[in-house]
């Protein structure tokens, strides 16, 4: 299996600022091989049913995917709507993120 893609996972921890005290959120990221997907058309709809609106799907290592919420693939971002875990490697279904 071939992994072509390098995407970023993009995770976000608070951290506090040692001037002010306040808490602040750092957003940090990093690069893991994938392989990217088309998503399946019976999960589009029954997506799109919910309301969302799934656009790609990555396949990643397992080991390598830590929970986080969100990717950035090409510049564009993307919300993490669904996980699958296969064993070795785990799906992730992604929709354009709303935040940027």
């Amino acid at each position: 299996m071939l992994f072509r893609d390098v995407i970023e996972l993009l995770s976000r921890t608070l951290e506090q600022d040692p001037l002010t005290g306040e808490m602040r959120e750092i957003e940090t990221s990093r690069q893991v091989f994938a392989n990217r997907r088309s998503v399946r058309q019976s999960e589009f709809y029954a997506a799109h049913m919910a309301g969302l609106q799934p656009e790609v799907m990555f396949e990643v290592r397992s080991f390598e995917y830590q929970d986080e919420r969100a990717l950035r693939y090409q510049g564009r971002r993307y919300d993490i709507i669904r996980t699958y875990d296969r064993g070795e490697m785990t799906e992730l279904v992604c929709a354009a993120a709303l935040n940027k």
